[in-house]
């Protein structure tokens, strides 16, 4: 069953197209990656999907609504992580939880929203005062106040040191196992490798490929691509996490 489906999506400023009719179509339940390079659209299609930016043309349904003509009923289930400009720096995390759900017109625990991602002993902690990993997990967080169908993470774990982000990942994971869409923007190939059902490329406004990651893989392994570089069956990365271990360091 498809929760989101993008249709002929066209946005253009001017004489700028910055999304070229393009379509596609998310299914209920997996983790979906939007991939390209800055400037490429992606970040403009997420936002028009989220009800945050109008489109030039086309048609985008999100569990069944127009984001054109049902935005409420579009807004209320779905999640959106917002950057470190949007929260309140002289409330604590567990003031910020609940003015959130304020804005939901809902009621939580707010201990019980921060245990989710591992934050329930920071709850009397100014958002400023966390660690790069614990801003990141508290932003998660708070796209999962209004316990949404689809959540929406832009680039979550950029400048995550290596321990930081596995954990991100589990967290990701857990989310999508609880039934959840999670749709998701990444410039790291490793991380949605690891994580997505599929992935779309996008560059220059228009959709490239969309297939699961394997698939892309070995269609570019078909053509008789080989890497200048053996690749070894582990990374850097699983070195670090090897020697030093994959419990958070947070102060």
């Amino acid at each position: 069953m498809n929760i989101i489906e993008v249709k002929n999506l066209v946005k253009k400023y001017d004489d700028f197209v910055a999304v070229n009719d393009i379509s596609f179509e998310v299914k209920q339940g997996e983790i979906f990656g939007l991939l390209g390079p800055n400037g490429a659209g992606k970040t403009t299609t997420l936002e028009i999907i989220e009800t945050l930016r109008e489109k030039t043309s086309g048609v985008v349904l999100v569990d069944g609504y127009d984001v054109s003509t049902n935005a409420n009923d579009v807004k209320q289930r779905i999640g959106v992580q917002l950057q470190s400009a949007g929260y309140y720096p002289n409330l604590n995390l567990k003031e910020l939880i609940n003015v959130f759900a304020g804005l939901y017109n809902i009621k939580v625990s707010a201990q019980e929203v921060l245990a989710t991602v591992g934050l329930e002993d920071k709850a009397k902690s100014k958002f400023k005062a966390l660690s790069g990993g614990q801003k990141q997990r508290f932003s998660i967080a708070t796209t999962l106040i209004n316990k949404p169908k689809i959540v929406f993470l832009d680039e979550p774990t950029t400048g995550l040191d290596p321990q930081a982000r596995r954990n991100l990942w589990d967290l990701i994971l857990n989310i999508r196992s609880e039934g959840t869409t999670v749709v998701m923007t990444t410039h790291y190939m490793d991380e949605a490798e690891e994580l997505c059902d599929r992935i779309a490329i996008i560059d220059a406004g228009k959709i490239m490929r969309i297939d699961t990651p394997d698939n892309l893989i070995d269609s570019l392994l078909a053509t008789g691509f080989e890497k200048n570089k053996k690749v070894k069956p582990a990374n850097l990365e699983d070195v670090f996490i090897n020697l030093t271990g994959k419990e958070l360091r947070e102060l």
